[in-house]
């Protein structure tokens, strides 16, 4: 037999329906009563409810034949109609031992309820045995004056109601109640009389309280969590809160309405299942957006009444619906920014998708901000179109132009708009803002059509994702901040937005929010902002085996996507040693790449950390994991544009080794305009002649500048008229150039794994070893032998490889290089020199060296050279 053991400490049976119409509900928990039973037949006086006046207290007529109708033996209801097999079963305990079985279901448009009670102390009692009820409502209730529960002053008196006594010494009472008045929570006591003169006696529950069940409602299910719609319509809220004494369901009939038409506090008892809390409604419903507020908390001691009562978005919500009025007020009964919406996801055919699943050295990603990357004017998209995913399927051309085949996506969650992309306050549902109508289903869709265009175009899609810190207001809190916040650490948080993902309840919320991104979005990976964060313990420990980390990287979806750790650590929080924890599946956004690179070209770096760089940084993936796991970039998602990192370098930009080549921020020096032209060539070169992915942020192959600001709210929206500049023009071929010459040479530049040391020479200028250590050396050269043996597919390149020259002068004097000798029958053919002007400085076919001997080029100050070894008939 199924039941629900329980007894309630007080009836939290409150709720404040407000002028909705009546609506009818069936029941939808299905602990069935298993025991036959027998009851002699019997008339009771009515006894009527007046709550509201209308509700009533059906007859109890031929119990034995009415009960042993709804609840046939085994729990199996045999001919007998839907409503009947509809109905709650609650089993309670009073506080002398005897147990109280509770029956609600359907009957007819109304409910009834059936309580029986098994008593040896009570079976030699002659007098009736009253129950004295009520139900609890915020405007109008009737409950016995003295249960054990907080109610207002309107309460007045219980009703009492006779139960029937049957042959077998058991108690029994059927009460009916009208559906327009659902849903309620019915509380009662027992009472019996003691003794003649002495007056009557209460029976309570085992806890010294008064009993509760729901009515016209169901208890519900702990999972999943989130709202789940089930085929018949039958409609379950469940969400997490191990902090809250009690929890608040807060139902809208309309999404343009201030307030909730009803608020149904959920009973600790009935409606909680550990540290969750549950209901389920039938498919009648007319609620189209639902919140919750939390109360008791321990952590709401020092906040008003208006911050404890504010109604808050469920973190499972997968349609959020803004709410009204869109303001950031704070009174009491004003609804969050935004709630949950009660419908399905709608249904969208991915029919004809394909995946381009590449792998990850053939990758050349672009990052993006999807409103700025179209909304400008210049993009010349229709005003409904600009800003939106939509827009940025219009642009394929230039991603195609360029030669990208992934697009990265600043976070695309809601955000709270005050702060930007990078604080998110909700993490399954795409933001409002990068559609036309704003509206939520549409947001939905545009994001599919947007990645099934990509898809069909060869392009990935991939999100920046911030699990580390959310919004400062709207997002988790109040719900359980402390198993979602680091409320007790002070270090390194930002305040109440520090997120603590390795405690196992934020890790489920976060992995649920992955797998339904790859599962409902078809998305192909993710770069995790902040992923030194991931890292940290509830107390700000650094762990070796962090629970999320791990998770990710073993979960049998996420693991078969791209999942990149920006391993970033602003603060420097963590000891320099420290290795993010990949076990052979997590790529990195490689900071010390742009670095070093960085460092190198302002003439302060080393040689030695050029070449490890441009082979691929083995000194972090050759753990196991190869150069594919390295995403390399020059300028940062969060710093300097390409052209201000030439332009600017101010002391308050230090941490961004930026170098403004003689003079600070715009200029008229031809000089210095010069080197700037140089150095962007010079960082764009050594992106694509690295082994790893190259990462290009959006507007760097046009000069997008943000005036020298770090600043999010400085950057620029894309400037399209900007790639028909001078400026525009060659950086944005020069570009294409590269993608296409990497990808010819994918034998040496796409490599899943490190070139071999037989295949790579290492010069000075004059074809001596390089002096690795000397911090004044600024040159390298770097000769890549092309494997003979391994020449290639014949569908990607039937063609023999040929050896490849490549010098960088970082220094300030222009160098004469020896040139090493090619190979037999072949010449070499200078493809790039970056000092030269365009549209010379790049060449598909190259420009052949003369072959004096011994072979030289003279190079320019500041600038890099590419030779590739071939033959004149080539």
């Amino acid at each position: 037999m199924a039941t629900f053991l329980s007894s309630l400490i007080q009836p939290f049976c409150g709720y404040n329906r407000g002028g909705t119409e009546s609506f009818k509900l069936a029941v939808n928990d299905y602990h069935t009563y298993g025991q036959k039973m027998n009851y002699h037949s019997g008339k009771l006086d009515e006894a009527r409810m007046q709550a509201h006046g209308e509700s009533k207290v059906g007859f109890i007529k031929s119990l034995h034949r009415n009960v042993c109708k709804a609840y046939a033996p085994s729990g199996i209801s045999v001919g007998k109609s839907e409503e009947d097999r509809q109905v709650a079963t609650y089993l309670f305990r009073t506080e002398f031992g005897d147990l109280v079985n509770v029956f609600v279901g359907k009957r007819g448009s109304g409910f009834m309820v059936n309580i029986e009670i098994s008593s040896s102390k009570l079976a030699s009692i002659d007098e009736t045995l009253l129950l004295s009820w009520g139900v609890y409502r915020s405007n109008s209730a009737i409950v016995t004056p003295n249960f054990q529960s907080i109610l207002p002053e309107e309460t007045i008196g219980a009703t009492e109601t006779p139960f029937v006594r049957t042959s077998e010494g058991k108690f029994a009472v059927e009460l009916e109640f009208d559906a327009k008045h659902d849903p309620f929570y019915l509380s009662f006591l027992l009472k019996y009389p003691v003794g003649v003169h002495s007056g009557s006696s209460e029976i309570k529950s085992h806890r010294k309280t008064s009993f509760s069940v729901p009515v016209g409602f169901g208890r519900g299910y702990p999972s999943p969590l989130g709202l789940s719609i089930s085929g018949d319509g039958s409609i379950n809220f469940s969400i997490f809160s191990s902090t809250a004494e009690s929890v608040v369901l807060c139902l809208y009939n309309d999404s343009t309405s201030e307030k909730p038409v009803l608020e149904l506090d959920l009973d600790p008892y009935i409606n909680r299942s550990g540290n969750i809390w549950h209901a389920s409604f039938g498919g009648a419903s007319n609620f189209v957006s639902y919140g919750y507020r939390c109360r008791g908390s321990k952590f709401h001691e020092n906040q008003d009444e208006a911050e404890v009562c504010r109604i808050l978005v469920d973190p499972y919500a997968k349609i959020l619906t803004a709410s009204i009025p869109k303001t950031r007020g704070r009174g009491l009964g004003l609804p969050s920014k935004f709630l949950g919406q009660i419908c399905n996801v709608p249904a969208f055919s991915w029919d004809g998708e394909v995946r381009p699943n590449l792998p990850m050295e053939k990758l050349f990603v672009y990052r993006l901000n999807v409103k700025h990357f179209t909304v400008d004017k210049s993009s010349q998209l229709p005003i409904d179109i600009a800003g939106t995913f939509s827009g940025l399927t219009q642009k394929l051309l230039h991603f195609k132009k360029l030669g990208v085949n992934a697009v990265l996506l600043e976070p695309i969650f809601p955000f709270d708009e005050k702060d930007g992309p990078y604080f998110p306050f909700h993490f399954f549902s795409p933001t409002n803002i990068y559609v036309p109508s704003e509206a939520s289903i549409s947001s939905l869709n545009s994001v599919k059509e947007m990645v099934k265009e990509l898809h069909a175009n060869g392009v990935e899609v991939i999100l920046e994702v911030v699990f580390t810190h959310t919004a400062m207001d709207g997002a988790l809190q109040r719900i359980d901040d402390s198993c979602y916040y680091f409320v007790n650490r002070v270090a390194n948080s930002e305040g109440k937005s520090a997120l603590n993902c390795n405690h196992p309840i934020v890790e489920q919320l976060l992995l649920d929010s992955l797998r339904y991104w790859v599962t409902e979005f078809h998305i192909d990976g993710f770069c995790f902002i902040n992923a030194s964060s991931l890292l940290q313990g509830h107390h700000g420990e650094l762990l070796s085996r962090p629970p999320f980390v791990e998770a990710i990287a073993f979960d049998p979806l996420l693991s078969k996507t791209k999942i990149i750790a920006d391993f970033w650590d602003p603060q420097e929080s963590l000891p320099k040693e420290t290795r993010f924890p990949h076990w052979k599946r997590w790529a990195e956004l490689n900071s010390k790449f742009s670095n070093d690179i960085k460092e190198l070209f302002r003439g302060e770096g080393l040689v030695s950390s050029l070449a490890t760089r441009l082979c691929g940084s083995g000194d972090v993936f050759s753990d196991g994991r190869g150069p594919a796991f390295s995403f390399n970039f020059i300028a940062r998602n969060v710093g300097l544009p390409l052209v201000d990192l030439v332009s600017f370098s101010s002391s308050k930009l230090a941490s961004e080794l930026s170098w403004n080549c003689g003079e600070e921020g715009p200029t008229s020096n031809i000089e210095v305009l010069e080197k700037r032209l140089k150095q962007i060539r010079n960082f764009i070169f050594v992106l694509f002649v690295s082994l790893g992915v190259p990462v290009l942020n959006m507007g760097d192959e046009c000069g997008q500048s943000s005036g020298g600001s770090v600043a999010f709210k400085d950057r620029k929206s894309f400037n399209w008229d900007s790639l028909k500049t001078d400026f525009g023009t060659q950086t944005t071929q020069f570009i294409t150039f590269l993608s296409s010459f990497r990808s010819r040479r994918f034998d040496l530049f796409q490599s899943r794994h490190f070139l071999k040391g037989e295949n790579i020479d290492w010069f000075d200028n004059n074809q001596s070893p390089p002096e690795w250590e000397d911090p004044s050396c600024k040159f390298l050269a770097v000769m890549l032998r092309a494997d003979k043996e391994e020449s290639g597919s014949i569908t990607e390149n039937p063609k023999p490889q040929s050896d490849i020259f490549m010098a960088f002068n970082a220094s300030d004097q222009s160098v004469s290089v020896a040139l090493p000798e090619p190979s037999e029958g072949t010449n070499w053919f200078r493809l790039v020199d970056t000092a030269l002007s365009f549209p010379g400085f790049f060449s598909s076919d190259g420009e052949p060296v003369p072959t004096t001997s011994p072979v030289t080029y003279e190079m320019q100050a500041h600038s890099c050279t590419l030779f590739e070894a071939k033959s004149f008939n080539d």
